[in-house]
């Protein structure tokens, strides 16, 4: 991970990941946080999948973005539609509008991750450099440097 980007997506999808698991365990308890998760079962998975797909998201893998991408889409997408339609009907409540909030940070943290990942150049793990792979890569160059280390027959005394 080169670029500064790439550093502030994993970042903020880490802290909106410790958000999410904070959040989780204050429900869980029975204390009353800024948003409550919709399933609790589904939400605690998330949250084990979501941790493990970020750290290999910093790692640049294109399957780590797209299991994060529909994850987050299948658990926060229908919500925050629903949600969103709640606001536009009109329904003034703060819990809703916190709710449609962090869903909104979830689903564009997921979009960001993934087209990231996509239009990250250094991302293959074996990259072409023109500058050195006739030297490192050159089978043929190898064998000519050991033949030519066998023939050096210099006289010590």
């Amino acid at each position: 991970m080169k670029n500064f980007s790439s550093w502030l997506i994993a970042i903020f999808a880490l802290m909106f990941w410790g958000f999410r698991l904070i959040g989780t365990v204050l429900y869980s308890i029975g204390s009353n946080f800024l948003f409550a998760p919709s399933d609790m079962t589904m939400e605690i998975i998330l949250l084990f999948i979501t941790f493990i797909c970020i750290c290999f998201i910093i790692k640049r893998k294109l399957l780590a973005a797209l299991i994060y991408l529909v994850c987050h889409f299948i658990y926060y997408g229908p919500t925050f539609i629903n949600h969103f339609m709640q606001i536009i009907n009109e329904t003034l409540s703060i819990d809703l509008y916190m709710a449609t909030l962090f869903e909104f940070f979830g689903l564009v943290l997921a979009i960001a991750a993934i087209f990231d990942v996509l239009l990250d150049k250094s991302r293959k793990a074996n990259p072409v450099d023109k500058n050195t792979d006739w030297f490192y890569k050159n089978k043929d160059y190898d064998r000519k440097l050991d033949e030519r280390a066998d023939k050096n027959n210099y006289r010590t005394l």
